[in-house]
């Protein structure tokens, strides 16, 4: 999977927008302003190609354990964020889209109820 196919994925949830609030290279998608992923562009271009997700904590260490492509999230909450290598040898791209939909309905899921309708209204 490379940058464009990851990206045109993560844009085209409802309610997705894209910001660079860190400094310009860390690329983070949220939904309703929540981060659900984040990419070190610089990283990626030097060969370090990988994802940072929220996931369920559970799910977070069941990955973990299942998955060698799949370590704690770099510079994150441990417990509910993973990074994803991308194109590792085990992490499939069915399985990193799988991981990205899991993140934004976790996040969604813990929007306002204000929130989750504004989303629910978006065209």
């Amino acid at each position: 999977m490379n940058i464009e196919e990851l990206r045109d994925f993560c844009i085209a949830k409802k309610g997705v927008t894209e910001h660079f609030p860190f400094d310009n290279v860390t690329l983070v998608f949220k939904v309703m302003d929540k981060m659900f992923a984040l990419i070190g562009l610089e990283r990626w271009e030097k060969g370090e190609q990988k994802i940072n997700l929220k996931c369920n904590p559970e799910k977070a260490e069941e990955l973990r354990d299942k998955f060698e492509g799949i370590i704690p999230g770099f510079h994150m909450s441990k417990k509910h964020w993973n990074t994803v290598i991308i194109n590792s040898s085990d992490v499939s791209d069915d399985l990193v889209k799988e991981l990205i939909n899991h993140s934004y309905s976790l996040v969604v899921s813990g929007l306002t109820k204000k929130l989750k309708e504004e989303l629910h209204n978006l065209q």
